[in-house]
């Protein structure tokens, strides 16, 4: 069973005891977002090697230097997007990131994010989901993200809401000025979270341990989401395929079982095959360099994304590379831009009228 079906079948209230008054204190948890993925106009589901390709993108060194925020868009003012936790972690492990082996978020399972944005695409709010155990139990993050994607250099990004509290800033300490997700990006705890944390009478130290692991179960969501939508955005886009659940769902229904929710699977772009490569001085002299692997190269120009393809080096035995880069080309950003400011001022007028 897909993510989103676990999440709006999820009807187990999520309550604690107040450490301080002892009294018992309701949490908004999975159950308590049920109703917004039930309703969201897309619903996404990725396949593994697509799973992969992004987190190749989203992690790599060399894809963290990329000034993208322009050519972001959210395709739907509520979006789903889930994927399987096995291929993410593998690529959590391949570059180098410290990732739980026991606890909530070690094992398989599957792993998603509910986004709630503005009518153009460009601001909104993320929360991530994902199942532990034997019993696939659905967990939610007790931390929001909030977003806006037209952020200018230095200043801070602000929340369609009142603002709840503390944000923090998360980045890349090599890349500080130039990454999405620090210029673009705040997290928090979610109201009800955050209201329960304040009155738990925590130390310094126990109140940054707990944030610390809160803030682990969404930052590193944010990376593989933005590579999606990148892809998603590009001319040629990607390989769908809506599963259409009518006739199963006739049949569940007839057996009393809840009915499962329609989404758009899709998978990655057929990239062109790379073989190992090998060079060879002609007179002898230099000896061919030992087989290594390159890690993968993202690079913009314009309205197109460059990604060298994470290749090997340094065999002539299996045959001569082909090529190492993948183009994917972008809508002008300024028209994108300009149609966008259209449709909110379409909108504007639209509830205007209705008012």
């Amino acid at each position: 069973m897909k993510l989103a079906d676990r999440v709006v079948q999820c009807r187990k209230s999520l309550t604690v005891q107040n450490p301080t008054s002892g009294r018992e204190v309701r949490l908004n948890g999975a159950e308590g977002c049920a109703e917004h993925v039930a309703g969201c106009s897309l619903r996404f589901v990725l396949s593994d090697d697509l799973t992969r390709l992004c987190a190749d993108l989203a992690y790599s060194k060399g894809a963290r230097n990329v000034a993208c925020a322009d050519l972001l868009h959210i395709p739907a003012e509520t979006l789903w997007i889930e994927w399987c936790n096995a291929p993410w972690r593998s690529a959590l492990q391949h570059y180098g990131f410290g990732i739980e082996t026991q606890g909530a978020q070690a094992g398989g399972g599957r792993r998603g994010a509910l986004i709630r944005c503005s009518p153009n695409g460009r601001r909104g709010t993320v929360r991530t989901f994902w199942t532990v155990g034997s019993e696939f139990e659905v967990l939610a993050s007790s931390m929001e993200a909030f977003f806006d994607f037209d952020t200018p250099q230095g200043e801070e990004p602000e929340p369609a809401d009142p603002p709840q509290g503390t944000s923090l800033r998360v980045y890349d300490g090599e890349r500080k000025s130039e990454d999405v997700l620090a210029r673009c990006f705040r997290f928090r705890y979610e109201r009800t979270w955050a209201e329960y944390y304040a009155s738990a009478g925590l130390s310094r130290l126990e109140d940054e341990a707990v944030t610390r692991h809160v803030l682990g179960t969404i930052a590193i969501d944010i990376p593989l989401l933005l590579a999606f939508l990148l892809l998603l955005a590009s001319r040629t886009s990607l390989p769908r395929n809506v599963q259409n659940l009518e006739r199963l769902n006739r049949a569940r229904r007839k057996d009393g079982k809840v009915s499962l929710l329609d989404h758009i699977e899709v998978r990655s772009p057929v990239l062109p095959e790379y073989l190992p490569y090998h060079h060879s001085d002609p007179h002898g002299i230099r000896r061919a360099p030992r087989l290594h692997h390159v890690r993968g190269h993202l690079v913009r120009r314009g309205s197109s994304l460059f990604w060298r393809v994470p290749h090997l080096r340094g065999s002539a035995r299996s045959g001569v590379l082909r090529t190492r880069t993948v183009t994917w080309t972008f809508d002008n950003p300024a028209a994108r831009q300009a149609a966008s400011g259209v449709l909110a001022q379409a909108a504007q007028l639209s509830r205007s009228t209705n008012d």
